[in-house]
C-alpha cells in the first residue's frame, strides 16, 4: 500500500529526514515513534502530499505522489494532531464535501453510521467553529473512514478524546487493519502503539534505527523490555554515537 524510499528533507538546510526507506502492506498497523525532532510529522506530511518530497519517492497503492498526485492521494486519508474543520461547514456537510472529493455514492447511510458510532450524530448541524477539541477529532475520524481508503495515516489521534471516544477509536483502527486499510500510527503514548501496532518503525534525528515486530525489537534491543525499555534503549544508542 505504501513504499517510502530514501526520502530525505531538510528545513533551512537542516536536515528532518535522511534517507528513509519502509513499506507498509495491507492489514499492517505500523506504530511510528520517536523522540520530539525525530522527522515523524515531516514524514507523515511528506507521504500525503503537504510537504513536496525534495529526495526520494513515497508511492501510494502504486503512484508516486509527486507525479501522480491525485490518483495517491484518492487512495489515502489523513488524520492530523490537531484537526482543523471548516468553520462555515456544518458536521454533515464536512461528510458531504468528503463524499464529493473521493467520489463516494450513497455515503449517507455510511456517514450515519460513522456519526453514530464516534458520537455525532446530535451534532450534525455544528459548525466547525463550534466544535470542541474532541469533536474535532471525532469529525476527522468520519472523514477519513468514509471513503474507504486503502491507507490511512493518524498522527496523535487519540488527543483531546475522553475514554469513551479513546475505546471507540482503538477499535475502529484495528476494524480498519481487519479490513485490509494499511495504518500508519504515530503516538508519544507509547502503549498505544503496543497495543495496537503490528510493526514499529523507530525514528531518531531523521534516520530510521528500528523497523520490525515488537519481538524482534525486544531480540535486537532490550531483551524481555517493553515498548517504553526498547524506545529509550534505540534512541539513547543512536544519540551517543552521533555525539561520540
Amino acid at each position: 500500500m505504501l513504499v517510502v524510499d530514501r526520502l530525505s528533507k531538510d528545513y533551512a538546510g537542516k536536515p528532518a529526514v535522511r534517507e528513509l526507506s519502509f513499506e507498509v502492506g495491507p492489514g499492517e498497523v505500523l506504530g511510528l515513534v520517536g523522540p520530539n525532532g525525530a522527522g515523524k510529522t515531516t514524514t507523515l506530511r511528506s507521504i500525503v502530499g503537504i510537504l513536496p518530497v525534495q529526495v526520494g519517492a513515497v508511492h501510494v497503492c502504486g503512484f508516486d505522489i509527486a507525479r501522480f498526485e491525485v490518483q495517491a492521494k484518492g487512495n489515502l486519508c489523513w488524520v492530523g494532531d490537531d484537526p482543523e474543520p471548516f468553520d462555515a461547514l456544518t458536521v454533515e456537510e464536512h461528510l458531504e464535501f468528503t463524499a464529493g472529493l473521493y467520489r463516494v455514492r450513497d455515503w449517507r447511510s455510511r456517514a450515519q453510521e460513522l456519526l453514530v458510532r464516534f458520537e455525532l450524530a446530535n451534532k450534525r448541524s455544528a459548525l466547525g467553529g463550534e466544535l470542541s477539541r474532541g469533536m474535532r477529532q471525532k469529525l476527522a475520524f468520519c472523514c477519513a473512514w468514509l471513503p474507504r481508503p486503502r491507507l490511512v495515516l493518524l498522527d496523535e489521534p487519540l488527543s483531546g478524546l475522553d475514554p469513551r471516544g479513546i475505546r471507540s477509536a482503538k477499535e475502529a483502527i484495528r476494524e480498519l487493519a481487519r479490513a485490509g486499510t494499511a495504518v500508519i500510527l504515530s503516538s508519544h503514548q507509547l502503549e498505544l502503539i503496543a497495543e495496537l501496532a503490528s510493526t514499529l518503525l523507530i525514528l531518531d534525528r531523521g534516520r530510521k534505527v528500528f523497523a520490525g515486530t515488537l519481538e524482534q525489537a525486544r531480540a535486537a534491543i532490550r531483551p524481555g523490555g517493553t515498548l517504553e525499555d526498547i524506545f529509550m534503549a534505540a534512541t539513547s544508542e543512536q544519540q551517543g554515537q552521533e555525539q561520540s
